[in-house]
Parts: C-alpha cells; structure tokens; sequence
C-alpha cells in the first residue's frame, strides 16, 4: 500500500456534504485509496462493473434510491462511466439524503466530464489521481532502494500493480495496455477506428517529447488531421497522453502553435512500441528521462495546487527549451540531461524573459520532481 498524496486533503473533505469524486485512469489506485479512507466505517459499495448495480443505479426514482441506500451513511460508487447518466442519479442522493456522504471514482473523464459536471455543479470535490508519483515511492521504499530503481522506472513506469509485481512488469503492463488503452477508450468514445488509435499511439510513443505535427501524423496514420486531433484528444481525456503547448510572449520569431506529447507513464508508452532494453542500449533515454521528469512535474503541480503553467520554448532559429514553467510571475527555463554534460540555457531566453535556468539531471532530479507544499 503506498501513502498517497491526496489522501489528507480528501479526508478534510468528508462529511462537508459534496460528494468526493476521484477520476483517474484504470488501475492507478482509485478503489484502494478510497477504501482507505473508508476504513473502519460501514459502507455500501457499488460496482458499476457489475451489471445488476448498472440496472438498479440507471435513471433510478428517488424512493428507489431510497430502498438501495437503507441505512448506509457513507456510499462508494466504482467505475461510475459505467452507468448512463449517473450524474442525475448522484445529484438526487447528494440533495435529497443530506446525511450520507457519497465517493465516486471513475476511469474516464471523457464520459465523466459530461455526466457529472452539470449535474453536481457545486456538489462535488473531484480530484484526480494518476500512477504512482516518484514522492510517494520514495517515501514508501526509502532514497536508497529507489536510486537504485531509477533505471528500471524509466522502462516500467510506476503503476501500483507493477511496483507490487517485480519480475512481471512486462505481463502486468501487456495486461493493462490491451485492458484499458483499447477496451475502455473504445468503449467510453465513439472511435471507429481502433487500428487507427493503436496506429496513432505507437506514432506518438515514437515521437515522445518531440513536437507533433498533425499534418505529418495524418499521412502516417492514414486519416484526415481533425480525425487525429479527435483521436488525441480522447488520449488525453483518458490519461494515457497529455500535451504542452510552446510558450510565447514577444518574440517575433518563437515557435507559437506546437505541442509536445508525454505519456502519464513510461511503461506504458514502452509496451506500446513493445521495447523494454536496458538504458544503455537505447537511442531514446533521453526521452525517456524527459518523459519521466515532466510527468512527475504534473503530478507535483496538480496534487499541490501550485497553479504553474507549464510550456515548451523554441524558435525558427532552433534555440529551445525543454520545459518552461510560468509561477507567480516567474518564468524557469529547464533543461533535462540524463547524465551531465555541459549545457547552457538560451540566453536569448533568459534575457527576453528575465528568466532563471536550470539544468536537471540524475544528481538534482528530486529538486524537480518533489515539489514542497506551501
């Protein structure tokens, strides 16, 4: 069981009369850490997986709701987007049954986002919750154990069940790939084409960290650009991807309309393109540490509210940076390298910005990925 961070802010919530929402992708702990937080109280738990909870909990008349309820004062509903139009459902227990506090998780904020925004507006606590951060091993395993495990993070990732299967990383990753990227996104959106999105996917896993050109990925993948702005979107919404936007300001020649693409997880972007070699003999360990460092960072930034913008930087002249972060006013350039070598941050960059630069590589890394709380 590893601590997470989110756990003490839920726990100030419940009883506060919202309903506590956590979304996230499959398998990242959503059932667990709500469990946790449920230890030692009675409870009614809910599995929308199951298709007689779909039945009874599908456009339910509040008596009906009544009758499941019973008793219970603390209600766990799991995997919410199994059920067509919950939100209605939930905003009829939250109004109606006063005493009883209700937690929901939910896999996919693309069905989420429509079923439960409108119907709970300003009934609900939501947070999301993502693999497990770097923060949270360490404080589970200790510096030592987890310096020694750095490498292999970058080929497994940190998902909970592959953390707690060492050995079977590539099977427990294979598992989740087949489970959830394909069968959850293509059953919770209105994609047609699945060997388009696995064609889309292993494209965007190739190009990790670089700046993705649509045009460029629609004659790959063979449809038209706004069926791969569609499709990536989706990604997004499901926690498999997300995207950076470039960072401008007053620089007539800087780069203003790409994006770099990360995976939330780097085991799960290696399965896609099916390579778990040793560090040393890849190509792509660059992208890798990238890919890792920027993934922690979001974590950092949303499990503790720093509100920082985060962006990349580059002009036509190739002058780059390969992570901006905007906070309070203060604008730090970063540059990821995996073992030291000598680099300087644009100066073009700091100057027109009055920005700091920082180099991040495997001797300051916790600096970057273990934000403090203020």
């Amino acid at each position: 069981m590893f601590n997470r961070f989110i756990k003490k802010s839920i726990d100030k919530k419940i009883n506060g009369g919202k309903a506590i929402v956590i979304v996230g992708a499959r398998q990242v702990g959503k059932t667990t850490l709500l469990k946790e937080l449920l230890k030692g109280k009675n409870y009614l738990f809910l599995d929308a997986d199951d298709p007689t909870t779909r039945t009874l909990l599908t456009q339910p008349t509040t008596e009906q709701i009544r009758s499941i309820i019973g008793d219970y004062k603390y209600i766990f509903l799991d995997e919410a987007q199994r059920i067509k139009g919950i939100g209605l459902t939930l905003k009829i227990i939250t109004d109606q049954f006063k005493d009883v506090q209700l937690f929901v998780s939910g896999s996919s904020s693309f069905d989420l986002e429509n079923e439960l925004n409108e119907p709970l507006t300003g009934r609900k606590w939501e947070y999301e919750l993502f693999p497990i951060s770097w923060e949270e091993y360490e404080n589970k395993i200790g510096y030592i154990k987890s310096e020694q495990q750095l490498e292999n993070r970058l080929l497994y990732g940190l998902y909970p069940e592959v953390l707690n299967n060492q050995g079977d990383e590539r099977e427990v990753l294979k598992n989740l790939v087949n489970s959830y990227l394909y069968r959850d996104i293509l059953a919770f959106s209105d994609i047609r084409k699945p060997e388009v999105l696995e064609k889309l996917l292993q494209a965007l896993a190739l190009q990790m960290g670089s700046e993705v050109n649509y045009n460029e990925l629609s004659r790959l993948v063979g449809v038209n650009k706004i069926t791969v702005q569609k499709y990536i979107d989706i990604l997004e919404k499901g926690y498999v991807i997300f995207r950076l936007k470039s960072f401008s300001r007053n620089i007539r020649n800087e780069i203003k309309q790409n994006r770099k693409i990360y995976f939330y997880d780097n085991g799960i972007r290696n399965m896609i393109i099916g390579n778990f070699s040793s560090l040393d003999l890849r190509i792509d360990k660059g992208a890798l540490w990238e890919n890792f460092l920027v993934s922690e960072r979001r974590k950092q930034n949303l499990y503790k509210n720093t509100f920082a913008k985060m962006h990349f930087w580059r002009t036509k002249q190739q002058q780059e940076i390969d992570f901006v972060e905007e906070k309070d006013g203060q604008i730090t350039g970063f540059e990821f390298k995996w073992k030291d070598k000598k680099v300087k941050i644009s100066k073009t960059f700091k100057e027109a910005y009055n920005a700091e630069g920082i180099i991040i590589d495997r001797t300051n890394f916790r600096d970057f990925v273990c934000i403090k709380s203020n």
